[in-house]
C-alpha cells in the first residue's frame, strides 16, 4: 500500500489570486481557527522568515502564534496579515446567517 502524504494547501497558494481568494472565503465562511491556519498558510506559501521579518516578530513566535494551539494577540495577527499584504475590512453579516 502506498503511504498518502498530507495535503498542504501552502504549496499551491503560488499566485497573489489564490492567496487572496483562499484567505477571503476562510474568511467569510470559517472559524477562528481555520482562519488562523488559512493565515498560517499563507504565511508559509510566502515565505516565514520573510513574513516575520515584516511583521516585526521571530520566525519561531510566528510558528507559535499560528500554530493549532497558539492564541495570538489581536495585534500579533493584525501584524502578521499586514505583512502578508493584507488588512481587516468589517462588513456586516448577511441577514442570512
Amino acid at each position: 500500500m502506498k503511504k498518502l502524504t498530507e495535503f498542504d494547501p501552502a504549496e499551491y497558494l503560488d499566485s497573489e489570486e489564490l492567496r487572496s481568494g483562499y484567505l477571503e472565503l476562510v474568511a467569510k465562511e470559517g472559524t477562528q481557527e481555520e482562519l488562523l491556519k488559512a493565515i498560517n498558510d499563507v504565511a508559509r506559501a510566502r515565505g516565514m522568515t520573510k513574513t516575520a521579518k515584516e511583521a516585526g516578530i521571530t520566525r519561531e513566535g510566528l510558528y507559535k502564534a499560528l500554530s493549532p494551539n497558539g492564541n495570538p494577540a489581536f495585534s500579533t495577527v493584525w501584524n502578521i496579515l499586514r505583512a502578508i499584504g493584507y488588512t481587516l475590512t468589517p462588513t456586516p453579516l448577511s441577514k442570512a446567517l
